[in-house]
């Protein structure tokens, strides 16, 4: 008797439905085939079925077991095809009997005594379930809760492979898990673990990294050893916008598939922040490898990326970070697979000013010759600092400053002032594909929305000139500036706007590193 039974591999964000068929006969020669391109961790599952299901008292004589996972023609990856093929092996030896094993779907790893271990990818494969009209979804109790955010499906999470027995058999009786996602996704999005009025000083730092989350600038500290670029840039998620219910889901899509999710975890309702240590490999920052793995922009995605030390990560690495940045999308080919990711992400880099990390130090004198200097920033090419929008010089806090200022204001405070800003942004961009913020205006948008009055034309022209701001600085200093006019409710951009945006373009003034 050939069973069939249903289950699911993933494709970078996406789950593809597949079917596993199994054909157990009488062989003098016990064997086990499985055919549909498997991968070493399917193959390796027939160990593991046999033993789960021996240990639980189904013994498998003299038979040959043979395995189809349709489509043939799609590679079938990871362990959770264990309990699908499971599951048919009982059906195919009339072991069990069940009426509609089609309106389920089974994915699940199998221990050698029948335990169920959790999987990757969940939440792709729920959704795929419900989009195909599947009636419920057996998979790991570790995994359940990500399972259960999709709605109209039936989610039961189960320990051991005697629950799904039971059930199917109708001598166990097994609820649906279900998740008030709405309740879940708002409970948590005001909850972070540090708070810009635990910073003393640094009032400069604080308005850029202010301006940078109103507009979605990429943004960029310089200073010595010690000065705070760190400890500022892990609260910039606490100022951002509350993510979206659609862009949660989204996120959480893509953690799935990297195996990042805890058994607790419903929804991601922060954005993330990921921090990798500057010895990245391409790969890793890019995502891919022989079984494809998000990297760390996907993992960023509607997030904040923060590379620490940005001129000691190697330089074929950062390259690899100017067309996401500008696409908000990465395309990974590879010779077994095409995948495309989304990752929108706001960069944070900081880095010290020169080797001996300080130069314009108040106090502490500068060992380096401006020609080591200007070596040591060239680490950095015109192309990616071009795609950042502000750069910060941040001086260390005397300690009178840091024993005597009274709390800084709250991120609370903050964000409120961030999320009104971005809500002029969306409604100006409504109209226009792909553009929510001000970072991600085209030139056609800056002639649009970013016009000067005379004054503000001759206070910009005057800088570029004095300054001798390059080229490039132009078109970031008018998106800036469009941010700092909608944190004050203008509509027009003014001189000010001009002056304050100018003034994060540090690392262009040609008398930097003098």
């Amino acid at each position: 008797m050939i069973a069939k039974v249903s289950s699911a591999t993933l494709k970078g964000l996406e789950a593809l439905p597949v079917t596993i068929e199994v054909n157990v006969t009488s062989c003098p020669q016990p064997r086990f085939i499985i055919v549909g391109i498997p991968d070493v961790a399917v193959r390796e599952s027939q160990e593991r079925v046999l033993s789960a299901l021996e240990t639980n008292g189904y013994k498998i004589y003299m038979k040959q077991i043979v395995v189809n996972m349709a489509p043939a023609d799609v590679k079938k990856e990871g362990s959770g095809f264990d309990l699908p093929i499971a599951i048919g092996i009982l059906l195919s030896t009339e072991t069990i009997q069940v009426e509609n094993i089609e309106r389920y779907m089974f994915v699940g790893e199998l221990s050698l005594d029948g335990s169920i271990q959790p999987v990757k990818g969940m939440l792709p494969i729920a959704i795929k379930a419900r989009e195909m009209g599947y009636e419920g979804l057996f998979v790991p109790e570790d995994n359940v809760r990500e399972a259960a955010v999709v709605n109209k499906l039936k989610v039961y999470g189960i320990k051991h492979i005697q629950d799904v027995i039971g059930f199917l058999s109708g001598t166990t009786l097994l609820e649906p898990t279900i998740v008030n996602t709405r309740e879940e996704f708002y409970a948590n999005q005001s909850s972070f673990d540090f708070d810009f009025d635990e910073v003393k000083g640094q009032e400069n730092v604080k308005r850029a990294f202010e301006v940078a989350a109103a507009g979605g600038h990429n943004i960029i500290l310089v200073g010595s050893p010690g000065c705070g670029k760190s400890m500022m840039a892990k609260r910039l998620p606490s100022i951002l916008p509350p993510l979206s219910l659609a862009e949660s889901l989204e996120t959480t899509q893509i953690h799935s598939v990297a195996g990042k999710l805890n058994k607790q975890t419903s929804l991601i309702t922060q954005r993330p922040f990921r921090s990798p240590h500057h010895t990245i490999s391409d790969v890793a920052l890019v995502g891919g490898g022989t079984n494809f793995m998000p990297g760390e922009i996907c993992l960023a995605h509607n997030g904040v990326l923060f590379l620490d030390e940005f001129t000691e990560f190697s330089k074929s690495v950062l390259e690899t970070l100017r067309q996401p940045l500008e696409d908000r999308v990465i395309s990974i080919s590879r010779a077994k697979y095409n995948i495309t990711m989304p990752c929108s992400f706001m960069l944070v880099a900081s880095m010290n000013p020169c080797p001996c990390g300080y130069h314009n130090h108040p106090t502490h004198p500068c060992m380096c010759t401006p020609a080591q200097i200007q070596k040591y920033m060239n680490k950095i090419s015109g192309p990616l600092m071009d795609r950042i929008d502000i750069q910060v010089e941040v001086q260390s806090v005397p300690f009178e400053d840091i024993a005597t200022s009274p709390k800084g204001e709250s991120s609370a405070v903050i964000r409120e002032r961030v999320i009104h800003a971005r809500k002029i942004q969306e409604e100006r961009y409504k109209h226009v594909k792909g553009i929510h913020c001000n970072a991600q205006m085209t030139n056609a948008l800056l002639q649009k929305y970013a016009q000067l009055d005379e004054q503000s034309t001759d206070r910009l022209r005057d800088a570029m000139r004095r300054l001798n701001l390059s080229a490039r600085a132009y078109n970031r200093i008018l998106k800036v500036a469009r941010t700092i006019a909608d944190l004050e409710g203008s509509e027009q951009i003014l001189s000010n706007h001009i002056g304050e945006a100018i003034g994060y373009r540090n690392l262009d003034r040609d008398s930097w590193i003098e």
